[in-house]
């Protein structure tokens, strides 16, 4: 479930993204339009997803690191945003 519905958002927050990307415009609709990153929190869902439906000792491990990547990642995402978006961000 938590796999599926990941990839879902991932889905949705992509398209979204693509679109602001070519048009140089700030991504605001759809997942945007309530989550910062629906992107990241995708991965870590289908992350968690993974970690509950196949626990190893590498799920284990890996996971909490790529949550650690993927909060720093949006971070300094939002650092650049607010850079070149403002107060629109």
């Amino acid at each position: 479930l938590f796999i599926f519905g990941g990839f879902l958002l991932l889905a949705a927050a992509w398209r979204v993204l693509y679109r602001a990307q070519r048009t140089h415009a700030l991504a605001t609709s759809g997942p945007y339009s309530v989550i910062r990153h629906p992107q990241y929190v995708a991965f870590i869902i289908i992350m968690l997803g993974f970690l509950v439906q196949w626990p190893t000792i590498i799920t284990l491990l890996m996971f909490p690191i790529l949550v650690v990547v993927y909060v720093r990642l949006a971070r300094r995402e939002e650092r650049e945003a607010r850079a070149e978006f403002g107060e629109q961000y």
